[in-house]
């Protein structure tokens, strides 16, 4: 992969990265989409990270379907797909690691305290074998492309991050690789995450200002839903996620709520300025 990136560099050519575990969706498609359009050669890389996983999360569990996934692929005439193979990420006495500190420790950094330092080596070491122009992420995991982001720009990555918007189902659930892990009744209450952010966002441009509030308003809706159990829902400025008390303008709405085997986040932007 080095030496084919180092071949096309030589060329010329645009090299665009999109990082996946597989088991693609529609939302991974429409980041490929964003890579076309930006580069000349699009890579998509598909390892499911085991460093990323806490103990008890689901790294063997995790789905995974690579004929699948090669199918999707070819339809949308991806150029290269990278299967890197464990052994070679993490050789025997591995012990190296990229960490962006505080901002790994927030929102879903509490409950998956080693998960960005999985995130942020693996994304590291991608970057270095496949030396991307341009690298895409979605914008459904918004702390790990702000986590990125600040890495890329913290040691120098010559490499340009681009978000692309968050895919859903008809009803309004972000797509997800997860969500075959909802029962019948788990995917019915699911959609409820959107619900209660579209909740906030009228909450918000109706004049609300108490941060305080609008959570008790979010979680009360979710708490409506019995197969619920909310992780966290947090209001936080978007480049540093501290906390704010008031809202006068952007802020980023996260949450992240477990439904049955199934831990979904889920996030929405409210633009302008703010007031901590």
């Amino acid at each position: 992969m080095q030496r084919l990136s180092s071949s096309l560099k030589e060329q010329s050519k645009k090299i665009g990265l999109v990082p996946t575990m597989g088991f693609l969706h529609e939302g991974h498609l429409s980041l490929i989409g964003i890579a076309k359009k930006n580069s000349d050669v699009v890579v998509v890389s598909i390892f499911v990270n085991p460093t990323q996983f806490g103990s008890n999360e689901d790294y063997n569990g995790y789905p995974r379907d690579l004929a699948r996934d090669k199918k999707l692929l070819e339809k949308r005439e991806v150029d290269i797909l990278f299967i890197p193979r464990l052994k070679d990420m993490y050789p025997n006495g591995y012990t190296t690691y990229v960490e962006v500190e505080k901002l790994s420790r927030v929102l879903c950094g509490k409950s998956r305290p080693i998960h960005f330092r999985g995130v942020t080596t693996i994304v590291a070491k991608l970057f270095n074998i496949v030396r991307p122009d341009i690298a895409v992420f979605g914008e459904k995991d918004a702390q790990q492309a702000i986590i990125i982001k600040r890495m890329v720009k913290d040691l120098n990555f010559p490499v340009k991050i681009i978000t692309g918007p968050t895919i859903r189902e008809q009803d309004g659930l972000a797509v997800s690789s997860r969500n075959t892990y909802l029962s019948e009744a788990e995917r019915k209450d699911a959609p409820v995450l959107h619900q209660a952010l579209l909740l906030a966002k009228n909450l918000i441009e109706k004049g609300e200002t108490d941060v305080n509030k609008i959570v008790s308003s979010i979680k009360k809706l979710i708490q409506k839903k019995k197969s619920a159990k909310i992780d966290y829902i947090s209001i936080v400025r978007k480049d540093t996620l501290k906390p704010v008390s008031r809202i006068q303008g952007e802020v980023l709405i996260a949450l992240a709520v477990r439904f049955g085997e199934a831990r979904l986040i889920d996030n929405i932007t409210i633009k302008g300025g703010i007031k901590a």
